[in-house]
């Protein structure tokens, strides 16, 4: 039962209600003539804060305001998938059949489409027993999606009544369930759930398996688990958007969850045109069948953009309680974070660090800290895997929004202006960035890609890491008074940053590398370094070496041995030492 208030200021999305009021904390509620969604954020023994999720222009004192009487909350249902939405879950294509390209405030419109028929197979009878997170039907909802029709968390009973299989729309009764007090319950294919309270599982479970990305410096150096949290921050032009496109189209996730937080409206345009273009390689069907975009760009209500988060993180964790892995891509949590500063400085809240709000590492740890891997409340597991971009202003990683998300993820995947200057895509810095993942998936990786593969990693990564220290030397001296040790390790990393860690996006062959090809990349860049390493034991000098052309030779591996052909590496590993034995002289040789 509703209950109608009335405005009394406003401050851009804050709206204040004056008087004693039945209201409660993050119950939504209906704000002006137009109707508009808001929450309630503070209550007061005479008064009610209210935060807008659209647009106030126009709003005058006195105006209604109206409780639902419930939190704001996210429709869950056949005809998510596929779909694009707001931050407050509005369907933006049916919105835009009804008020054209530009929305209109105060326009509602459900967000699954309610005429839309549904193959739905019933698999209970009268008389069952169910608990919260049970499915009782089931329908096809894309040609590589089974929507999984589930019990509400908090409800249980036993099947009172219920329909046979047939088509049915998302709001038709196909079963009733009376619970333990003998009240009847209407089940239909969908029902709603408050976006900032976590679904309920049963227990969190250890992550030992790795979110496979195709990305190589990501999949063999910084690797992040299904069910693990990752950040990926970096400055403008540095290609965090374009880096989350690429794992959200060849991660192989079941169920991909993209939300366009606060980002231009051309970025977002982009997204959609390119995930409705792309095949997914797992099922040969169009990417968008197991895709969802939320789209809350710049030019829309600040407010929303918290809610974004939100709605995206809620659908997440239904498609989990399914069974299926599901990866979330938030891009980025800097425009959320900055939508938080804003509303607290509209209720003149005290300001903490640069401005944000003292409860910013609250907000980040409970949005982060609803990834993870679960024994969900039908014995089954699922995942969500969450991966936030992090936009800090001049690239300064010092900054709060990147301080309090590096609390909260185990995987940091630094992108560096400079890399991203020069052309080096993706531009993660391989020194900067970590992941504490690796000592969990190690298991998994020696038991499915190869017994060497953790070896193989570490020893190119300390390469890398020689690599650094020694060019700090190079910048004072230059490289010609090195010895050939050390000019080798150099000549090696430079083999791997180019063959290795840079990738070709608009490459077929190098978008995306399966890790049984990244495994022979490393045997032969690492094989090649320990064959050189011996002949200048020998005094075979490094420029001899390096005149057989090999280290060219094998940064061009990604492009010269296609995916499916693993085997093709035995062969150079062959010709590495068929090219170097020669090169070997015999003992008390004195090199020329």
């Amino acid at each position: 039962m509703s209950t109608e208030y009335t405005v009394f200021s406003i401050n851009g999305p804050v709206v204040t209600v004056r008087g004693k009021t039945d209201l409660k904390m993050l119950e939504l509620v209906r704000v002006g003539r137009r109707q508009l969604s808001g929450e309630v954020i503070g209550i007061g023994a005479d008064s009610a804060t209210i935060q807008v999720y659209e647009d106030t222009s126009g709003m005058k004192p006195g105006e209604p305001v109206v409780s639902t009487g419930g939190p704001m909350s996210a429709v869950l249902g056949p005809g998510i998938m596929k779909n694009i939405y707001d931050g407050i879950q509005n369907p933006l294509l049916a919105v835009a059949e009804q008020a054209g390209n530009f929305i209109t405030r105060g326009i509602k419109s459900f967000p699954l489409d309610e005429n839309a028929l549904w193959d739905v197979e019933i698999l209970v009878k009268p008389g069952d027993r169910l608990k919260g997170g049970d499915c009782y039907a089931r329908c096809p909802e894309t040609p590589v999606v089974m929507h999984k029709i589930l019990l509400h968390p908090l409800l249980a009973g036993e099947v009172a009544d219920c329909k046979p299989s047939g088509r049915y729309r998302v709001n038709d009764t196909i079963a009733t369930l009376k619970d333990s007090a003998g009240r009847l319950h209407e089940l239909t294919l969908c029902h709603t759930w408050p976006i900032k309270k976590a679904r309920p599982v049963n227990r969190r479970l250890p992550l030992t398996r790795p979110l496979i990305t195709g990305q190589r410096i990501v999949d063999t150096l910084y690797p992040v688990a299904k069910g693990g949290a990752a950040v990926v921050p970096g400055g403008f032009g540095t290609g965090k958007t374009v880096t989350q496109h690429q794992l959200a189209k060849w991660c192989d996730a079941d169920i991909i969850i993209y939300v366009g937080c606060g980002e231009r409206g051309n970025e977002m345009t982009q997204a959609l045109r390119e995930f409705a273009e792309i095949t997914d390689p797992r099922t040969g069907s169009p990417l968008t069948n197991r895709t969802v975009l939320i789209a809350n760009t710049s030019n829309m209500p600040v407010a929303a953009r918290e809610a974004s988060i939100y709605t995206g993180i809620t659908i997440a964790e239904y498609y989990r309680d399914m069974g299926y892995h599901t990866a979330l891509f938030a891009d980025s949590t800097s425009r959320w974070a900055e939508a938080l500063r804003e509303i607290s400085g509209r209720l003149e809240e005290m300001p903490a660090e640069e401005g944000f709000p003292a409860y910013l590492p609250s907000r980040l740890s409970e949005f982060y800290e609803r990834a993870g891997l679960f024994e969900l409340l039908t014995g089954e597991t699922g995942s969500v895997t969450a991966i936030g971009a992090v936009s800090p202003q001049g690239s300064d990683f010092s900054e709060p929004v990147t301080q309090n998300t590096k609390r909260f993820t185990r995987c940091f995947w630094a992108l560096d202006k400079n890399l991203a200057y020069a052309r080096h895509f993706p531009a993660i810095n391989w020194t900067d960035s970590y992941s504490e993942y690796l000592s969990d998936l190690s298991a998994w990786y020696d038991e499915n890609v190869g017994a060497d593969f953790v070896t193989m990693r570490n020893r190119m990564y300390a390469i890398l890491l020689d690599e650094k220290e020694l060019m700090d030397i190079v910048k004072l001296i230059g490289a010609d008074v090195l010895p050939d040790e050390q000019r080798l390790i150099i000549e090696t990393a430079r083999v791997i940053r180019i063959g290795f860690l840079q990738q070709d996006a608009t490459n077929p062959m190098d978008t995306s590398v399966p890790l049984i090809k990244q495994l022979g990349m490393m045997r032969c860049m690492i094989t090649l370094y320990d064959t050189c390493a011996d002949l200048i034991k020998n005094k075979v000098p490094l420029s001899k070496i390096t005149a057989t052309g090999l280290f060219d030779k094998t940064a061009s591996l990604k492009q010269k041995i296609p995916n499916d052909k693993p085997e093709m590496f035995d062969d150079f590993l062959s010709e590495i030492r068929n090219t170097l034995r020669p090169l070997a002289q015999t003992p008390g040789e004195v090199p020329k």
